[in-house]
């Protein structure tokens, strides 16, 4: 069964930076679109960044310039590098291709002072 596992997630002050992590149990070679999402209680999941074999990255306004998605496909890990984090970043991030598929546990990212 295809999982995702993500890692990386803390308690950080804002400004501060965190790399998330995130590996799959099966190859991710053949999957063309992988993306990092994020969910707020109450709020739906939202996806902020994904990486596309084809046309690189994409981020969405509320991370571009701040947020970089990567991929190694020999290892079958895509990377969140989240830079200049502020208290609206604090929520569960997740990884997974896009559309999605079975949603791992996540890890909890939280800024605040």
């Amino acid at each position: 069964q295809e999982q995702f596992v993500e890692s990386g997630g803390g308690l950080v002050q804002p400004g501060g930076s965190l790399r998330l992590s995130c590996t799959a149990s099966i190859s991710i070679s053949n999957i063309h679109n992988m993306g990092w999402y994020r969910q707020v209680p109450g709020k739906q999941r939202e996806l902020v960044a994904s990486t596309s074999t084809y046309d690189g990255p994409t981020y969405w306004d509320s991370v571009k310039g701040r947020f970089t998605i990567s991929r190694d496909n020999a290892r079958n890990t895509v990377w969140l590098q989240m830079n200049n984090l502020q208290p609206e970043d604090t929520a569960v991030y997740y990884c997974n291709r896009i559309p999605s598929g079975y949603w791992g546990q996540g890890t909890q990212v939280t800024v605040s002072a």
